[in-house]
């Protein structure tokens, strides 16, 4: 690795911004300095009038491999990824096979090893009858992100509605347990009584607000009876922000939750213009909803921000409403629909910054990245806030090969992204001889 020298950048990290040198040696933030002197073979990057960013660590993504990669795979959204300024991805188990044992996991650790341009965990997932496996990952508890719990609707098994199950794990496991809260007797409920539903205007009152509640409600009582350390993944409802309080700093919380940017960005008045293309699982629902996430978002009853990226593609989402599948691809565009948010004055940049690397890095315990530090990790991203980046189909990286911000102009544009001090993305092109690392984690 060459060392490299990034001069005059302005760096955005744990809540200040300033102009500084960071040099970059052995995969590692040597040193971060007012005019560093270059020594020796040095790659040298005039960053002025650029910010410096930690990479981005998104907690929460769908890659589809193994068995559906038909959808996307772990190269392409890997590839996706690091455009869009996203450096470490944490890995849902819902492919096909789930990830229900230690052997499957380790085999999507094998794939991402031999092929993602990022650096990658993934979650152990849960189904009612593999409990025993499950608490096997507490072995591995600095390898591994997290178990993941589908409590509510998922694909093949992976739907936990057993109390004995739910309680062995919330009661034994020392890794921090993910939840997906839908309450699948109210949603089938809700499909009864709209069952001749003919377009995704009725998704959100399929998947309502009382559906999410209700799970999120369960897993909280869960985690409190068992001290448990739980993370409830994307919260879409004003009613579910009651669950969780701001009092105590994040690394004393026990229960902790997850905004994806689809929740923040669109509402249920959306669907006239997207259709299927903004169907998902929680439901994009009402405009109160919206604003209800952006207030806990700023005043940290939510505590980080994801995208839940779920690639499909394009012919199925062209199915009728109930036949077409839940999910969006987002992880190129999420910190590019952030930063529009910056440069809107809805959230400051530091604000942002907090919510996209230090808090994933905190809540999950991962080690030596997240920040702008001596001795991390130098996963980091320059991004250019006085430039634009149109999305088009020319520059979608997702295997899907649509998003729903096409033919959309972000006020900003990623020039760099480094993963591990490795340049893997520079002006709209990929390194693909990088290959990112296990993440670890420090429990």
């Amino acid at each position: 690795m060459a060392k490299i020298l990034l001069r005059n950048a302005l760096v955005v990290n744990e809540g200040m911004k300033d102009v500084k040198d960071v040099l970059v040696d052995n995969g590692r933030i040597e040193r971060i300095d007012n005019n560093i002197g270059a020594k020796g073979n040095c790659k040298e990057i005039d960053a002025e009038g650029l910010h410096l960013l930690p990479g981005v660590i998104d907690d929460q993504v769908h890659f589809r491999e193994p068995g559906l990669t038909h959808k996307a795979c772990i190269a392409t959204e890997a590839r996706a990824a690091v455009a869009g300024g996203t450096t470490s991805f944490m890995e849902m188990p819902n492919t096909n096979p789930p990830a229900l044992t230690q052997d499957l996991l380790e085999d999507k650790y094998k794939i991402a090893a031999a092929s993602s341009v990022a650096n990658y965990s993934f979650f152990m997932g849960v189904a009612n009858d593999n409990a025993d496996e499950v608490l096997r990952t507490n072995d591995k508890k600095k390898e591994v992100c997290g178990v993941k719990i589908f409590m509510g609707s998922s694909t093949g098994n992976m739907l936990v509605d057993n109390y004995l199950t739910l309680t062995k794990i919330f009661s034994e496991s020392e890794l921090l347990i993910a939840t997906h809260c839908e309450d699948e007797n109210i949603i089938k409920a809700n499909k009864e009584k709209y069952k001749d539903a003919d377009n995704v205007s009725f998704h959100p009152l399929i998947r309502d607000a009382e559906a999410c509640f209700s799970s999120s409600f369960a897993a909280v009582q869960l985690a409190k009876k068992h001290d448990t350390r739980l993370h409830i993944l994307h919260i879409s409802t004003a009613k579910e922000l009651q669950l969780f309080g701001n009092m105590l700093p994040l690394g004393e919380k026990r229960i902790t939750a997850e905004v994806c940017v689809h929740h923040l960005h669109f509402t249920a008045d959306d669907y006239a213009q997207y259709g299927n293309l903004i169907k998902c699982n929680p439901a994009i629902k009402a405009a109160e909803n919206k604003k209800a996430l952006w207030e806990a978002l700023l005043d940290d009853r939510l505590d980080i921000i994801a995208t839940d990226h779920a690639p499909h593609t394009w012919e199925e989402k062209q199915l009728p409403y109930q036949q077409a599948p839940s999910g969006i691809p987002l992880v190129q565009h999420s910190l590019l629909l952030m930063l529009q948010y910056v440069k809107e004055g809805r959230i400051s940049i530091e604000k942002m910054v907090e919510k996209m690397s230090h808090a994933p890095a905190q809540c999950f315990q991962v080690a030596k990245r997240g920040y702008i530090r001596e001795g991390y990790f130098a996963d980091l991203v320059l991004v250019d806030m006085n430039a634009a980046t149109k999305v088009s189909k020319e520059n979608i990286l997702y295997k899907c090969g649509w998003s729903p911000f096409e033919g959309h102009e972000f006020p900003a544009a990623i020039c760099y992204t480094f993963v591990n001090g490795e340049i893997v993305y520079e002006n709209g092109k990929v390194n693909d001889g990088v290959r990112g690392q296990r993440l670890s984690f420090e429990r």
